[in-house]
């Protein structure tokens, strides 16, 4: 099992990163919330990961704390969320905003995540809210050990912006006109990619 990763952040084009640990580079996948969290490229980086072997492929998610992680293990293991709605859940909102949902029975919020239906919002509801009795709201859920709120990239990374920002929306689970309405609607050209897809969420929830 490969439980974290510290090294230097070689690429970030969301929802994928790549980070060079010993001269191994490691392809994580990881939600909007951990990605806005990332340093600078070139600069030192520790993801807690959640590895995932399949017949066809070896996978690795990434998160910025391990409540975050810990959230994304216990969505994965109710009926019909996979590693991938997983995602698109907590790159809709952090961790302590989905409790809070399940807390207060808030379908409406959560039936608005892409790949969320009406049958699966409930089940959500349902099923978290017993494994969530004991969640402690804000715990550890801050940027911890090598990361730092900071969402400037280098000038290669934001020419193509709205172009990755689409991209991050489709393979979060948006069909490619909703990725399209939703980055038009609020695009400006002083936005980088984070922005643009942070934007876009809020906009659609």
């Amino acid at each position: 099992m490969i439980g974290r990763l510290r090294g230097i952040l070689v690429e970030k084009i969301a929802p994928e990163v790549l980070i060079e640990c010993g001269g191994i580079g490691y392809e994580v996948t990881m939600p909007m919330t951990s990605i806005y969290a990332l340093p600078e490229l070139n600069e030192e980086a520790i993801i807690y990961t959640h590895f995932v072997v399949r017949e066809d492929a070896q996978l690795l998610y990434g998160f910025a704390n391990k409540v975050e992680r810990k959230l994304f293990r216990l969505l994965i293991k109710v009926n019909g969320v996979g590693p991938k709605l997983g995602l698109a859940i907590l790159s809709s909102m952090s961790a302590d905003q989905f409790v809070s949902c399940v807390s207060h029975d808030d379908l409406t919020t959560i039936v608005k995540i892409p790949g969320v239906g009406k049958k699966t919002a409930e089940r959500l509801l349902i099923e978290m809210r017993d494994r969530l009795k004991d969640w402690q709201a804000g715990s550890d859920t801050s940027s911890s050990e090598g990361f730092a709120l900071n969402v400037q990239q280098t000038d290669s990374y934001v020419n193509n912006a709205k172009g990755d920002a689409t991209n991050a929306l489709v393979s979060l689970g948006y069909s490619q006109q909703q990725a399209d309405k939703a980055i038009k609607s609020i695009f400006s050209a002083d936005k980088c990619s984070e922005d643009l897809i942070r934007d876009a969420l809020k906009a659609m929830l």
